[in-house]
């Protein structure tokens, strides 16, 4: 963490500006709590700075991120974290029924909430992401906009695991 903590503001935000997908505002609000103790301190500098957000802040954070198995997708320019957490849920495999079940479904649901669908890919399968997404277009708009960020600190806990541990591979190499 020592390395993370010495970061100057242009490396701190390359390494973690896509904890939140294209979230480079969120590495740069939080540059300045430095140093962090450990990952679960870096992690909860950026759920504290979400929660403080206003609910177009929040909304914001969740439009940043792609469709499930959407265009992006199908176009190979997710960005490679959503890319790898798409495809480890099996969301880069489906048959052309699940396609066009989720395809509709996202429209659906961005319909009615006005941002994407957020699931944390990582924790879950094509199954139960089908299955939550079919469940959580009947919420309430504020209720998803709470489980929506609440997903989202989920994949940016993995994120922060991620990019912390190829900052320390970087400084063990430099040895």
């Amino acid at each position: 963490m020592d390395e993370i903590n010495a970061l100057s503001w242009e490396p701190f935000i390359q390494q973690f500006g896509n904890v939140v997908e294209h979230g480079r505002i969120v590495a740069g609000a939080i540059w300045g709590l430095r140093p962090f103790a450990d990952n679960k301190a870096l992690h909860e500098a950026v759920c504290e700075f979400m929660d403080s957000l206003p609910p177009n802040g929040k909304e914001s954070i969740l439009r940043c991120h792609p469709d499930l198995a959407g265009r992006l997708a199908q176009a190979n320019q997710l960005t490679s974290e959503s890319d790898q957490e798409q495809s480890s849920a099996g969301l880069l495999n489906l048959t052309q029924e699940e396609s066009n079940l989720i395809a509709d479904m996202n429209t659906r649901y961005k319909e009615k909430f006005n941002f994407p669908f957020v699931i944390c890919a990582r924790e879950n399968k094509k199954v139960v992401i089908i299955a939550e997404l079919k469940s959580r277009i009947h919420n309430s708009k504020d209720a998803e906009l709470e489980k929506g960020i609440n997903e989202v600190k989920k994949i940016a806990w993995y994120r922060i695991v991620d990019a912390t541990a190829m900052e320390s591979k970087s400084a063990i190499s430099k040895m």
